[in-house]
């Protein structure tokens, strides 16, 4: 494995416990990975013997590991009880990270129902606010995700989702302990495209790029070239800006985005080198 791939590596999404993720990444030389682990975060918040038993699995297997919340959760919940569980739900991932040792943890801005707009987002802002403090007390970085735009006509829209929404956030939100995550194939879906996101956000806050490929028309994550997005002008301009941190794909199974990779790597050596 040559020195670009090892800067590409996959999300697992929930499809495998984090022990098998680790172990079928170690297995296939993929250097970092994103988990969501819903399934197991109670077993792991603790920070007891099973979180340090991934730690120990981890290093041995030489294997990054990185969190991700599920967007499903509404960072955005502002009613009785569902509001305290959210806010349970972020701290516990942010202390799972800590003592596994995972380094980030992809958060969302939530959603909103259009008529609630304001009073959602004020709601996400604060919450996100305080899981950031704990986070810097724990020595985590959260990573905020571009997400995906619904049909206009829609009721229910992510909350960060535009250019102008994920700058509202950043400029209140206080860096290093809350970096970017930035979904290119979101972005693809705006008039603004990924290079209205690569020069409108400061890529120094980046701290990963997901890969999928779209049609740039609803939300997608097909296999690269499968879609509409240019990878080669758009690893150009992630690099010219002086981007050299990972690249996570997710897209299709573990084995395509393995196989997406290759694929992938000549682009990105193209304007990296080897």
């Amino acid at each position: 494995m040559n020195g670009v791939e090892s800067r590409i590596g996959i999300d697992f999404g929930g499809a495998l416990a984090i022990e098998d993720a680790i172990a079928w990444a170690g297995d296939n030389d993929i250097r970092h990975i994103d988990v969501q682990i819903d399934a197991d975060l109670m077993r792991l918040a603790d920070g007891g013997p099973a979180a340090e038993a991934v730690r120990k699995l981890a290093t041995e297997r030489g294997v990054a590991v990185h969190l991700h919340t599920l967007s499903g959760l509404n960072t955005a919940e502002i009613s009785p009880f569902a509001a305290e569980a959210a806010t349970r739900y972020l701290n516990a991932y942010i202390d799972a990270a800590a003592a596994m040792g995972a380094a980030t943890v992809v958060v969302h801005g939530g959603y909103h129902f259009t008529a609630d707009y304001d009073r959602r987002r004020a709601a996400s802002l604060e919450r996100l606010r305080r899981a950031v403090d704990r986070a810097a007390v724990r020595h985590v970085v959260l990573m905020l995700e571009n997400m995906n735009k619904e049909p206009a006509d829609a009721e229910v829209k992510y909350l960060a989702h535009s250019l102008d929404e994920c700058r509202y956030y950043f400029a209140r939100l206080p860096a290093p302990h809350l970096a970017w995550s930035f979904t290119v194939n979101h972005a693809h879906l705006l008039p603004e495209g990924i290079a209205g996101f690569v020069d409108g956000l400061d890529m120094s806050r980046c701290r990963e790029v997901r890969i999928a490929d779209c049609r740039g028309t609803v939300e997608e994550h097909l296999f690269p070239g499968d879609g509409t997005i240019d990878f080669a002008d758009m690893f150009r301009r992630i690099e010219n800006a002086g981007y050299r941190d990972r690249y996570t794909l997710a897209f299709g199974t573990p084995d395509d985005m393995l196989q997406g990779r290759s694929i992938l790597a000549d682009h990105l050596a193209a304007v990296s080198g080897p």
